[in-house]
């Protein structure tokens, strides 16, 4: 007679490393809680904005909710959050929202009409508040401003929150570059974000931005609120001409992401 089969061990999800939270005030009340996963070399960055009702901009995956937990509570007590924004339903957007929803009971997430309609009517543990194209919303004494860039940087349901108070732009994935970077430049970030472009395109994570006949109209619109600083998802934050910084990623992405491919 044979043995049984014996039951096998689910073997757990592979966790990258990651790096201890580094937090930054790269604006006042504007600070960036930045995590590098070292395997892949880029960093993900969250934004706290300390006011009299509390705004945390992406949420962070679900795997690096206790790091940012834990980076947050050296700011302020997380239970004091009002809103959890971020540009499209992804998972280093919004994979822990509603672990987040779960440590601050008076917590509301914050997105455009599509991303509440299509994904956060179900997903978010509470009813999001759904925002119309170019609605405002205050947190105290800062102002800020909902306008939808369907498919920049991706997703139907993307668009940015742009602070009017202080004129920083919360631009998600525009502007990514890889590398353990400094939280502020001022700097050539567009040479950077070409170079990372690059090389994504030469690799598994090729095209993840279109470039269509709308990207040029919806950065000429963002340039025009002339922000001073660009608080980006992956890598360095900007100060300086961010205007002229919006309108030349128009050409970076033109160029590597409009030909067709070979």
């Amino acid at each position: 007679m044979t043995d049984a089969p014996r039951a096998r061990t689910p073997t757990r999800p592979h966790r990258q490393t990651v790096t201890m939270p580094t937090t930054t005030e790269i604006a006042p009340a504007v600070h960036r809680i930045s995590i590098l996963y070292p395997e892949i070399n880029l960093q993900f960055n969250h934004f706290l904005v300390t006011d009299d009702e509390p705004l945390l901009y992406h949420t962070g995956m679900r795997r690096m909710f206790p790091e940012v937990l834990e980076a947050v509570k050296q700011v302020i007590d997380p239970g004091k959050l009002r809103w959890i924004g971020f540009s499209h339903f992804e998972v280093d957007e919004c994979g822990s929202l509603n672990d987040w929803l779960g440590v601050a009971p008076h917590a509301q997430a914050v997105s455009g009409m599509v991303g509440t309609l299509v994904n956060l009517n179900d997903f978010a543990d509470r009813p999001p508040r759904a925002l119309n194209a170019d609605e405002t919303f205050t947190t105290g004494r800062f102002r800020f401003r909902y306008r939808p860039t369907p498919h920049l940087p991706h997703g139907w349901d993307a668009g940015v929150l742009y602070e009017e108070t202080q004129q920083v732009l919360f631009c998600s994935d525009l502007f990514t570059h890889n590398g353990d970077v400094e939280p502020l430049t001022d700097g050539d970030i567009v040479g950077r974000a070409r170079e990372s472009l690059r090389d994504f395109q030469a690799g598994p994570l090729m095209d993840y931005m279109p470039y269509t006949p709308k990207t040029r109209p919806m950065l000429e619109g963002l340039a025009a609120w002339a922000p001073r600083t660009l608080a980006t998802m992956h890598g360095s934050s900007y100060t300086g001409d961010c205007a002229k910084a919006l309108l030349e990623l128009d050409g970076v992405m033109k160029e590597m992401l409009g030909a067709p491919a070979a």
